[in-house]
């Protein structure tokens, strides 16, 4: 099958980063150009680029970006200008474990260019984004191909946030499992939750699905228990942000809670994420940094007026935590790994 990718949200165009910004959708498709490494930072926090594997990308292109702007031309100081930008674009979203370990890797390259004037260098960052791009297109791709082989026609699916080809390469991970049934001639139909409070479920999910022919139905989060009882839902897929290594996973606000009544309903829940989202380093989700984000987001936003009591205290954490037990496997683009999570993570990802 030929390998397509419904948008291209982010690429490197003359000497800048341009990016869809998602804050517009679906309203209007702007695009933007980053031309300082600000631009891009900032465009990670205000979500303007979101979803772990393109934020990963964003901090790359960034990090490519910074180093195109420093003064530094020996080696010495060319990786203390590459430390720098990788300490800074790191602070932009602490959950998602793409962002370092993107960074890492151009800061690998700059480690390894011993000796080599500073275009060489550049050319060579150049060279690994574009491989890191490359890699993320496959590896949805794969993870695709594995996931639509649990989808049968006529299945009722659930998701929530957004885990489409926004929030990578231009594919998805658990939307591209979707893509990929849907490819294959299955007929199916996805229930889409809103998202509160910023609505990347409404604004971001429907809009793709519904431009790839996928039949679409928006729901409110709190209507998502009666949607499983009363319709019938034959599995939920979601993305995630950072997965531990016993195969607790973060994702989007709202997760945990599908989870714990997928459990009830008896319904298979399934993560779907690239192994550049698992950070072995920790044991489990509760070592996994939570963002907690602006009480505005909760309070006013989208609205024209405040929508709660002018100093009411808010509690606005970006994710939560699933544990393993309520997980029936984890889509990666090695295979669908299943219980035993630490043994069976462990044993897949060496290879």
């Amino acid at each position: 099958m030929k390998q397509k990718t419904f948008v291209n949200p982010i690429e490197w165009r003359n000497g800048t980063v341009r990016i869809i910004d998602q804050t517009r959708l679906p309203v209007e498709l702007k695009y933007e150009d980053c031309a300082k490494v600000s631009d891009i930072w900032w465009a990670i926090k205000k979500l303007k680029v979101r979803g772990a594997p393109l934020i990963g990308i964003a901090g790359a292109l960034g990090f490519l970006l910074g180093m195109h702007k420093a003064r530094a031309k020996g080696r010495s100081s060319l990786r203390k200008e590459a430390k720098k930008l990788h300490a800074y674009l790191s602070l932009s979203r602490p959950t998602a474990v793409n962002l370092s370990w993107a960074l890492s890797r151009m800061q690998d390259v700059v480690d390894s260019c011993v000796d080599k004037p500073k275009d060489e260098v550049l050319r060579e960052l150049k060279d690994e984004v574009e491989r890191i791009i490359d890699e993320d297109i496959k590896m949805c791709f794969r993870m695709s191909e594995y996931g639509s082989k649990i989808i049968h026609s006529g299945d009722r699916l659930l998701t929530v946030c957004n885990a489409g080809g926004l929030a990578t390469s231009g594919y998805g991970t658990a939307l591209g499992v979707f893509y990929r049934a849907h490819e294959d001639g299955k007929n199916i139909k996805v229930y889409a939750c809103e998202t509160r409070p910023l609505l990347q479920g409404a604004r971001l999910t429907t809009w793709e699905l519904m431009h790839n022919g996928i039949d679409t139905t928006l729901i409110c989060d709190n209507v998502a228990a009666d949607v499983m009882r009363r319709f019938k839902i034959s599995g939920i897929f979601v993305g995630a942000d950072r997965i531990a290594a016993n195969g607790d996973f973060a994702n989007k606000i709202g997760t945990y809670s599908l989870a714990v009544l997928a459990n009830y309903h008896k319904i298979p829940f399934y993560c779907a994420a690239p192994f550049s989202t698992f950070d072995l380093s920790i044991s489990c989700g509760r070592q996994i940094p939570i963002e907690e984000r602006d009480k505005k987001e909760v309070t006013s936003l989208y609205f024209k007026k405040p929508i709660a009591p002018l100093g009411v205290s808010v509690f606005n954490p970006a994710f939560d935590v699933t544990p393993h037990g309520l997980v029936s496997g984890i889509i990666t683009e090695k295979g669908i790994i299943r219980a035993p999570f630490k043994e069976n993570i462990r044993s897949i990802y060496g290879k």
